[in-house]
């Protein structure tokens, strides 16, 4: 079908949606109908227009999910379809600001309109959100639909930065890095979906901050934390690991989520605290506040391989000032010195990294995610 084209062209529209409709082609089952190379055209192109307009002084923000409204339930419709264009959608932005709320489009004699919102999306749909001005994310709900949204593509400016299917096969790549690419051979291993909601959680925050995951069967990462430890939590914190520990069809209850999604922010909103929270691998919290030391006998490390899972990108050697702040330098460090540990950083400015060592390249890793994340 063609579209007609309205208003000023986005270049990058085009390119991506060419770079992405193969991969979303391979998503195409069940039912769900995607958009073709055309219509993704367009719905970016309006979507990134309506990102740099204000309505009322307040930014667009908006989630457009490509479903038609018969296959979809309890959802809102309009009597007339709305164009798509980008002031339209600036003016629709408000009532679809809150987190799980999506505006449905969908063809309509030749066009692609808004018929109008709703909560609940297939497996597999095609999802564009707009998150910030000139900031886009291209996504597809998982079959899980507690997880996750799985991320294909972001979008800044001119800058397409298209994800890496390939990445989680290649040695040293943390579990966390696998699920936030997508896990579709299977449901997430629930220990990684927790990981993923509280590194969402802690880049959400904007205040920046440290996680360590420490094996729950040593204390070994003390001898890499300056002592005493101001926070330290005594009884360790155990009601995540209580919640997780419940009967699977618990966690299906809306008493359940909700106690599990305000636990999650409740932990990373520890990380804001200066210093580094400290969990267990079994979700057990220990202390926060954190100061990182260089372990006694252990050297200062001078590099870390630095990886991003986006096409194109080469990872590199850089010298681990370069990795950022203080922060980012002492997490370096902390997973030098603690192999069995990993630590996760969020920066103020939306940058999040995880640092793991990696076996096989015999060095720290700092995986570069916050494209994951969005």
């Amino acid at each position: 079908m063609e579209s007609t084209m309205r208003g000023p062209r986005y270049p990058a529209a085009r390119i991506t949606a060419e770079r992405i409709y193969p991969r979303f082609q391979k998503l195409q089952h069940d039912g769900v109908t995607l958009p073709d190379i055309d219509e993704m055209e367009r719905l970016i192109d309006a979507a990134f227009w309506a990102s740099l307009r204000r309505e009322e002084n307040y930014l667009t923000k908006i989630s457009l999910a490509f479903v038609s409204p018969e296959s979809v339930r309890a959802s809102l419709s309009f009597e007339n379809g709305i164009d798509l264009t980008a002031d339209a959608l600036a003016h629709l932005a408000p009532a679809a600001d809150r987190p799980g709320i999506h505006m449905g489009v969908w063809h309509d004699n030749g066009e692609l309109r808004v018929w109008g919102a709703t909560r609940v999306i297939p497996a597999h749909c095609f999802v564009l959100e707009v998150i910030t001005p000139g900031l886009l994310v291209l996504k597809y709900r998982r079959a899980d639909a507690s997880a996750k949204f799985v991320n294909v593509a972001v979008l800044e400016g001119d800058t397409v930065k298209v994800l890496d299917g390939a990445a989680p096969s290649v040695p040293g790549c943390p579990n966390l890095v696998t699920a936030l690419l997508g896990f579709e051979g299977g449901r997430a291993p629930e220990s990684t979906s927790v990981l993923v909601e509280l590194a969402v959680s802690m880049r959400s925050h904007q205040r920046g901050g440290t996680l360590l995951v420490v094996p729950a069967s040593s204390d070994d990462w003390r001898h890499s934390i300056r002592q005493p430890i101001q926070y330290s939590v005594s009884p360790k914190f155990e009601y995540l690991a209580d919640l997780l520990a419940e009967p699977a069809p618990a966690h299906e209850e809306r008493r359940w989520q909700d106690s599990f999604r305000r636990t999650i922010e409740a932990i990373a909103g520890l990380t804001a605290v200066d210093g580094a929270t400290v969990i267990t691998d079994r979700f057990e919290v220990l202390a926060f506040g954190a100061k990182i030391n260089r372990r006694d006998g252990h050297p200062s490390v001078e590099s870390v391989l630095l990886t991003e899972p986006v096409e194109g990108f080469q990872k590199a050697v850089l010298p681990t000032l370069q990795t950022g702040g203080t922060r980012h330098i002492s997490a370096v460090q902390f997973a030098h010195d603690q192999p069995d540990s990993m630590a996760m950083v969020a920066s103020q400015d939306g940058r999040f990294t995880i640092f793991a060592w990696s076996d096989c390249d015999a060095m720290v890793r700092a995986h570069r995610v916050e494209t994951l994340l969005l």
